[in-house]
């Protein structure tokens, strides 16, 4: 089924106590998956798409809280620099890929051609439209080497997103994350929805999956991006004829009722409905 943003449910919540218990154990879990990509030397790619507000800078701090800072990078992709559109708009981010056994996380990424570009009128429709398959082709190159790929795109309901914008607007310590063009960009959320959908149709692959991620939550969003992250690195490792071995004491993780194996048999019941 074609993952679409008007299927996600941005109601769901996560009780507080609940959200502790799982972020602990999770943080653990995924230095203990960083630790197996080292040993292994696998390549970690990790994209973070999504709208104004959505909770992706949170999320990513979660992510990488308990992580080895050697072992990952954290690239914030704004528009290209003059000397960059010089070349082919993918040339910045093969320069930006993680060694082997390392983490790079991109906050926004080279979907923005699909995006941003399409919207704003950076690219031409040509140019726009050829790019859903030189990304698939640019993904593929990487995941049939020593990577795993996987796309975040955080959601949240126009609602919360202008709740969002005038928290930070009141904040001095977050009002320098609000731009004249968030506010501006509001006005084109139709467009970006429809982009987006059309980014998940032509690009979500299983090499490289989309995972939509119902951000209105953001206790519920991080959670999830934890669990879907490791339980995307297990399957990996199993293709690998690997076994991602977790150091963590097992009756911990079973109080905890958080371990991303709950991700693994949900996917799995998934596969089997529909064989």
């Amino acid at each position: 089924m074609t993952q679409n943003l008007k299927n996600l449910d941005l109601s769901i919540e996560l009780d507080k106590k609940m959200y502790k218990k799982k972020l602990k154990v999770l943080q653990y879990e995924m230095l203990n998956a960083q630790q197996f990509l080292l040993n292994n030397k696998i390549g970690l790619i990790l994209v973070f798409e999504g709208m104004d507000a959505a909770g992706k800078g949170g999320a990513i701090k979660r992510l990488i809280e308990r992580v080895d800072p050697r072992g990952y990078v954290v690239h914030p992709i704004s528009a290209p620099q003059p000397h960059e559109l010089r070349y082919n708009y993918l040339q910045r981010f093969w320069r930006k890929l993680p060694q082997h056994g390392q983490i790079a996380i991109f906050d926004r990424s080279w979907y923005g051609r699909v995006l941003v570009e399409r919207i704003e009128g950076f690219a031409t429709k040509d140019e726009w439209a050829r790019a859903y398959e030189e990304v698939n082709q640019f993904e593929k190159l990487l995941t049939d080497g020593d990577y795993i790929i996987v796309k975040f795109w955080l959601h949240v309901s126009d609602e919360e997103q202008l709740k969002r914008f005038k928290e930070r607007e009141q904040d001095p310590y977050k009002s320098w994350k609000l731009t004249d063009e968030d506010w501006r960009n509001r006005e084109k959320t139709p467009q970006y929805i429809e982009a987006a959908n059309d980014m998940f149709d032509k690009t979500d692959k299983k090499n490289a999956p989309w995972i939509l991620v119902a951000g209105n939550d953001k206790k519920h969003a991080r959670v999830q991006v934890l669990q879907e992250t490791i339980a995307h690195i297990e399957q990996e490792a199993q293709k690998r004829g690997l076994h991602l071995t977790n150091v963590l004491d097992k009756s911990y993780l079973e109080d905890a009722e958080s371990s991303s194996m709950e991700v693994l048999r949900e996917q799995s019941k998934k596969e089997e409905q529909t064989k």
